[in-house]
């Protein structure tokens, strides 16, 4: 049962971050990408602190190096994100970001040897493909926007992987508050720097960021850091990378995005590469057990 409650609670968090693509851009036209990141990541960690603040007595040294880690990660991945969205579309943005899933398994080789076998070497190609049919421009560069938001897909690869490792062995809502209260200091200390301090706003603006801090932020990381506890790699994977199809679908719903015929080709090849790397272990044990089918008959 808890598996399924896992599973639902990555598809929800599929969705919302799906949704935060297009919330983020309409951010976006209101404040920098800065005041993006520092205001969802502070009213993230005040609700967060406000129902889940008697979690700090069962804080320990293990649990806050380990938080600080997410946080740093956290906050250095949506500022690639944030920041390659101003010079990008959402749905480009969604599908570039879903390209994670392919590089952890690049991540577990580099931390543990495990070796690379052959579907995470097509989907790692695959993927770079699609990445070229996405993004890449007539002249063949590739613009900053989607630039950047492939370095946020590598960080958000590397939060995946010490997420999964870590709330093994800690309690994952401590780890997430304190990995919020990470991101939260070096928010604010980004904006004292340059100075963009500001509670003075259009409401659109606050309502982008009161969004991207409830659901976006505290719902959907409170769920996926719960949901990795009752559900395997794969499965979150899987279901994770879903959000690249809910943010184009809400982009083209209320940003009224028009896609080009190569924009989705190259997206429908990234989700092939995300399936080819997360269901291999489904394709190994079918051809197993096809293969015992022939050897007793």
């Amino acid at each position: 049962m808890k598996r399924y409650m896992g599973d639902a609670m990555l598809l929800i968090t599929a969705f919302v971050w799906g949704s935060g693509f297009v919330v983020t851009a309409i951010a976006l036209q209101y404040l920098t990408a800065y005041q993006v990141m520092a205001g969802r990541f502070i009213l993230a960690t005040f609700i967060l602190l406000i129902i889940f603040g008697y979690k700090f007595k069962n804080f320990n040294l293990s649990i806050v190096w380990r938080g600080i880690v997410l946080g740093i990660i956290l906050y250095i991945s949506f500022a690639l994100q944030t920041v390659g969205l101003e010079y990008t579309t959402p749905s480009k943005n969604a599908f570039i970001t879903a390209v994670n899933v392919v590089v952890v398994p690049i991540i577990a080789f580099f931390a543990f040897r495990r070796a690379i076998d052959r579907q995470e070497v097509i989907a790692s190609i695959l993927a770079l493909i699609g990445i070229g049919f996405l993004s890449l421009q007539g002249s063949f560069t590739i613009n900053l926007g989607d630039f950047l938001t492939l370095l946020c897909a590598i960080g958000f690869a590397f939060d995946i992987f010490f997420t999964n490792v870590f709330v093994q062995k800690e309690d994952a809502l401590s780890l997430t508050i304190v990995q919020f209260m990470t991101a939260s200091c070096i928010g604010a200390i980004v904006l004292l720097f340059q100075g963009d301090f500001t509670v003075t706003m259009e409401k659109e603006g606050w309502y982008a960021i009161i969004y991207l801090a409830i659901f976006s932020t505290t719902i959907a990381y409170v769920c996926q850091n719960w949901a990795f506890q009752y559900t395997t790699a794969t499965r979150a994977a899987i279901i994770l990378s879903t959000e690249a199809l809910f943010g184009t679908i809400m982009s083209v719903l209320i940003l009224h995005e028009v896609l080009s015929g190569r924009m989705i080709f190259g997206a429908v090849l990234i989700m092939t590469a995300i399936l080819i790397a997360e269901l291999k272990p489904f394709l190994y044990f079918k051809r197993r057990k096809d293969a015992k089918k022939r050897i007793v008959s």
